[in-house]
């Protein structure tokens, strides 16, 4: 399939600068993969689409503060984005700069943090902090929150609360699980007492989930690497679920991505423990775990588009996507949402 199979056109006064004034008071376009049909509707009536016994699986990972300004020795400014931080003095890192800095490389970062450039590879770049903190100290000390570029304006107080979901307890992405981001406390509650399971998964998201992809054929596309932990728990809340046929919804594109990529390397079945993903999950894709989907709405020519694209239909999420232009829904992180029924 080619890249330009899933463009559109997005009004720029569509796309999110804020968030919601609460959490739980977006939209919800209910997609039905099955019936080729779908619903207008709010965030706050998500229960209304559950029961007892269905499994929600969420994403538990904390956004670090991943943003760093600085220069290079010869003075250039530089914007160091952390994708991973690979042990107490290295982070693998995407570098704006005017031109880009060689091995050897010398940067000092928010005026504090001296770094050395050690190599490159494509875009990425690893970096040593010479420095007494950690990594992980040093982003909290001085990194700044990394609000996606298609935010136009700097990140606020606000935004470091409003940019991490309620259960966020893993620091390690660098992007939120932007579908989790609608849910405040009260509404995890509503949906406990009405009996829904809630279990989680880690997915650190790293900075390529933005990286645009610069292929004509998708098959060419290659994905960036994410780790992933899953606890026993969520196994035997997804097997209790699947032997008693009570459906399984992906809270995000994130967890469905760690629980299909551990079902597609353990022969169908979810197991426990950490792993690494560069799964691409493109039209024709076998889901065997996740049959429900709840995502926010997705990039033109983006993977989370040809994502969503494989487990409602082409045609269905074209439609659902222009209909959702004309209703004029918020697209993207701090946007409204949708709820998928996959196409079988």
């Amino acid at each position: 399939m080619k890249i330009q199979d899933f463009d559109f056109y997005l009004p720029t006064e569509l796309i999110a600068q804020f968030p919601a004034t609460q959490r739980s008071n977006s939209r919800l376009l209910y997609l039905d993969g099955a019936h080729d049909c779908w619903e207008d509707t709010l965030f706050a009536d998500l229960n209304r689409y559950l029961q007892a016994g269905d499994v929600m699986i969420f994403n538990d990972t904390q956004v670090i503060k991943a943003r760093l300004f600085g220069y290079k020795s010869s003075g250039g400014k530089v914007e160091v984005m952390v994708e991973r931080i690979t042990d107490d003095h290295h982070v693998t890192a995407t570098i704006r700069a005017s031109h880009a800095p060689k091995p050897g490389s010398q940067l000092l970062l928010a005026d504090a943090v001296p770094a050395t450039v050690i190599s490159r590879t494509n875009e990425f770049y690893t970096l040593h902090f010479d420095h007494e903190l950690t990594a992980t100290e040093l982003l909290a000390q001085y990194g700044q929150l990394p609000l996606p570029p298609y935010i136009s304006r700097p990140a606020t107080a606000d935004d470091e609360a409003r940019y991490q979901t309620v259960y966020a307890r893993h620091p390690g992405a660098v992007a939120a699980p932007t579908a989790g981001l609608h849910f405040d406390s009260n509404m995890l509650d509503q949906l406990r007492t009405r009996g829904v399971k809630i279990h989680y998964v880690t997915l650190h998201v790293g900075a390529g989930t933005f990286q645009p992809m610069r292929v004509e054929n998708i098959a060419d596309h290659i994905m960036h690497n994410e780790t992933y932990h899953i606890p026993q728990e969520t196994v035997d809340a997804v097997i209790e679920a699947q032997n008693s046929g009570k459906r399984i919804l992906a809270v995000g594109t994130t967890s469905l991505r760690a629980l299909e990529a551990n079902a597609a390397t353990h022969h169908g079945r979810i197991t426990a423990g950490y792993g690494d993903t560069q799964i691409f999950i493109t039209p024709g894709f076998h889901f065997q775990v996740v049959e429900r989907l709840l995502t926010n709405f997705h990039l033109p020519r983006s993977t989370l588009l040809i994502l969503v694209s494989a487990f409602a239909g082409l045609d269905n999420i074209q439609k659902a996507y222009q209909h959702a232009i004309q209703a004029r829904y918020r697209f993207f992180s701090y946007g409204d949402a949708m709820l998928i029924e996959k196409k079988p």
